[in-house]
């Protein structure tokens, strides 16, 4: 039997035995009912995009099918292209939204779907609901209200509004872009070439089956790219997930640099000209409040999924919206996560100062931060018992030091005395549970990480 069509943190996803073309029809048939009912959008354009997985322009062209035949013309590009690029065109285009047919940073015997809405923001649950509660075989309408299918170049447009939004001036840049096979390959890096960097290469061939290697960007994934950094003298390394909406970043001196710490020096960077708070999740870093509180800014702290920062990002208009895994968005831009402009943005920081010597500086003046992740097998169904024990068995202390306030909003955040703290909370894309923990010290920070640990794994 077929495991249920649920749209989870950020789309559904599945491995292909699953993950099917009668499945994908319905989910387009859910899709067409949801606007035609709920967002007054009938016979309205919708985005359809796809990554470079070998069964993502087959599953695109039935999803296109199944819109056109309920009277939707459909907008595909010219090739496999990154999430955000599609995200952003939903709101240049006035498009009704978009399915996207990606499976993001998983293996290739997966692929998966979201649906964007006309907002560009990812979808809230409430409309993932919707749908849910609308999927059913496709009813197409008689043959000639049927839609248009329309392939355009979406790149163009975006390159021209990314360049306007930061006017990058990188002649005098020299970048090592990691592709990891993935719909960044010839995006990113032919971004960061408009705005005048020397950009090498890594790669940035189609693959299907992505060298081996899933498109995750970690630490592990990207030691190549760190040696390239070396190798090449440059001054920095950039990387996209599978669909390109995350990034990551090596630099001369750190080699992979923690998102966390990523995230601080771009928002210091745009502080130094601009003003506004930030919007960063549960399991994102301290340190972004202390350079708030430094600018006389504010932070707001949402639960895990970019879906969250998108929409604190409308409410508090902030400058800057990320977590720690790697997606970030700012103000001027699509409220989606986008590792592509993201890469424009990274280097333009660092052509104006190294993000080596911004990181030193914010340190020494804020005090170090480290902070570690371990991941718990925990069965779907067993993830709401685990997190509800969890609340009745909060402990007063936590590897000697008190508790001082706790934070339901995402599992359990328990804030401790001494400025460290520590998070349980389920994964939303894996069966498993996720333990966080920051500290000043490497030391303290895996105390804190074995701490919870010992709390959870006898509950599970």
């Amino acid at each position: 039997m077929d495991t249920p069509i649920e749209f989870g943190t950020d789309g559904w996803r599945a491995t292909l035995d699953t993950f099917t073309a009668p499945r994908i029809r319905m989910v387009a048939q859910a899709v067409a009912d949801y606007l035609r009912e709920e967002a007054d959008h009938a016979g309205d354009t919708i985005a359809v995009g796809y990554d470079a997985r070998e069964s993502s322009p087959g599953f695109a062209e039935d999803i296109a099918d199944v819109l056109t035949a309920n009277g939707f013309d459909v907008l595909v590009p010219q090739r496999d292209c990154p999430t955000p690029v599609i995200a952003w065109t939903i709101v240049d285009r006035d498009l009704a939204g978009a399915l996207m047919l990606t499976a993001s940073h998983n293996p290739p015997e997966y692929n998966g779907v979201k649906f964007i809405p006309e907002d560009g923001a990812p979808a809230l649950p409430e409309v993932t609901e919707a749908l849910e509660d609308r999927l059913r075989e496709p009813d197409p309408l008689p043959e000639d209200e049927h839609g248009e299918i329309k392939e355009e170049d979406l790149f163009e447009p975006y390159y021209d509004h990314a360049l306007d939004l930061l006017e990058p001036d990188l002649e005098d840049l020299t970048v090592v872009y990691d592709g990891m096979h993935g719909s960044g390959r010839g995006v990113t890096d032919d971004l960061l070439e408009r705005a005048g960097a020397t950009v090498h290469r890594r790669r940035c061939e189609r693959d299907p089956e992505f060298g081996g290697t899933p498109p995750e960007p970690s630490a592990e994934n990207l030691e190549a790219l760190v040696a390239n950094v070396d190798e090449r003298d440059a001054d920095l390394g950039v990387a996209n997930d599978g669909d390109a909406d995350r990034i990551a970043v090596v630099t001369p001196e750190r080699d992979f640099l923690d998102e966390n710490l990523f995230f601080a020096a771009i928002y210091d960077y745009l502080l130094e000209t601009d003003s506004g708070p930030a919007v960063r999740t549960v399991s994102t870093t301290f340190l972004i409040d202390r350079i708030a509180e430094a600018h006389g800014e504010t932070v707001h702290e949402v639960p895990v999924g970019f879906k969250w920062i998108a929409q604190g990002m409308a409410e508090y208009d902030a400058l800057m919206g990320g977590e720690e895994s790697g997606g970030f968005s700012i103000r001027g831009h699509v409220r989606e996560k986008d590792g592509v402009l993201m890469a424009l943005v990274a280097a333009v920081a660092t052509a104006e100062r190294p993000i080596d010597d911004r990181i030193d500086a914010l340190l020494a003046e804020h005090g170090e931060i480290h902070q570690g992740r371990r991941n718990l097998d925990c069965p779907d169904s067993e993830k709401d018992r685990v997190i509800g024990t969890i609340g009745d068995r909060l402990p007063e202390s936590v590897a000697g030091v008190p508790v001082e306030e706790v934070n339901d909003a995402d599992g359990f955040k328990i804030l401790l005395a001494d400025g460290s703290w520590l998070l349980a909370r389920p994964s939303g894309t894996e069966p498993k549970l996720r333990i966080y923990a920051e500290a000043e010290s490497e030391r303290r920070m895996e105390e804190l990480l074995e701490a919870g640990v010992d709390i959870v794994e006898p509950i599970i």
